[in-house]
């Protein structure tokens, strides 16, 4: 605390109260703040100031500093179902403010087909390699029976992400310039508040990239939480996925995880048992789209 002290001189903040739930809350006379580390990269904030988005909390001290002092932010208590879909036209607005387009290498494009269609084939031998030690045990673990009983859920969703990734890598290489965006890159219902208006917080990992990228961390963390047709909806209203995005979207958001073993069988129990659901809601969510 001496540390943080010192630093806060700086800044004419004399704090009267510490309160710390991994990062330190400050009681000031003057305010309410925040402190941590530093980890904001500083262009990325120029930019969104230069796009008049300031949805973020104020930023007291120099941006260049070791620690970052924020404005304090109190939460309002909303249903998360609306707080999802507030979030999400938040994100919408990031993106539309930030659009700018990139002159394409081929070689970003081909690197990222070739990693996702690596990834493709070690989960099909990972899981393949599972199911035949399951099979030689006499008898199974309530994880083995599960994942043997839903093994075939699991091949299906990895056939379908090598079969459209293939006709995604088609549906781009002729093109000439990429749409980009400013990227949160940590979206979480956690990191975003309503106040006066809304906020987005912890932009610690920002950074520049497809828009797809946001949306398909959020699906991550939250695919079990929401009804993500109206989540992806809203998204949509403002900001309208190009087809070659929303395919990379949804190969993404299908990829079954890799579940590590190293765990007790009840916490892999409940690990296989999200990831199958996952699954089957990924695979409800995305089948309109491709019944056309």
């Amino acid at each position: 605390m001496k540390q943080i002290n010192e630093f806060l001189k700086k800044y004419n903040i004399k704090p009267y109260r510490y309160t710390s739930d991994g990062i330190v809350t400050i009681y000031d006379k003057a305010g309410h703040f925040v402190i941590k580390k530093n980890k904001l990269d500083e262009n990325i904030i120029s930019y969104l100031k230069s796009r008049n988005f300031d949805y973020y909390p104020n930023i007291i001290n120099d941006i260049k500093d070791e620690y970052l002092v924020e404005e304090f932010i109190e939460d309002t208590n909303l249903p998360k179902e609306q707080k999802i879909i507030d979030m999400i036209s938040l994100v919408s607005l990031l993106h539309s403010k930030t659009t700018h387009y990139k002159e394409i290498d081929i070689e970003d494009y081909k690197k990222l087909y070739e990693d996702i269609k690596n990834n493709i084939e070690y989960l099909k031998s990972y899981y393949f390699d599972i199911l035949t030690t399951i099979n030689t045990h006499v008898f199974m673990s309530s994880w083995e029976y599960l994942l043997a009983r839903n093994i075939s859920s699991i091949n299906s969703a990895l056939n379908f992400c090598d079969n459209q990734i293939d006709k995604w890598y088609k549906m781009v290489e002729g093109k000439t310039k990429e749409r980009q965006v400013v990227l949160h890159n940590n979206l979480d219902l956690s990191h975003f508040i309503k106040n006066d208006k809304s906020y987005l917080i912890s932009w610690g990992k920002s950074k520049i990239g497809s828009p797809v990228f946001d949306l398909y961390i959020l699906y991550k963390r939250h695919a079990l939480d929401f009804d993500f047709e109206s989540v992806i909806s809203s998204y949509e209203d403002s900001y309208p996925l190009n087809d070659d995005e929303k395919e990379l979207l949804y190969i993404l958001i299908s990829l079954p995880d890799k579940i590590e073993l190293d765990d007790t069988n009840y916490n892999l129990t409940r690990k296989i048992s999200d990831m199958i659901d996952i699954l089957y809601k990924t695979d409800k969510l995305i089948s309109p789209y491709y019944s056309k």
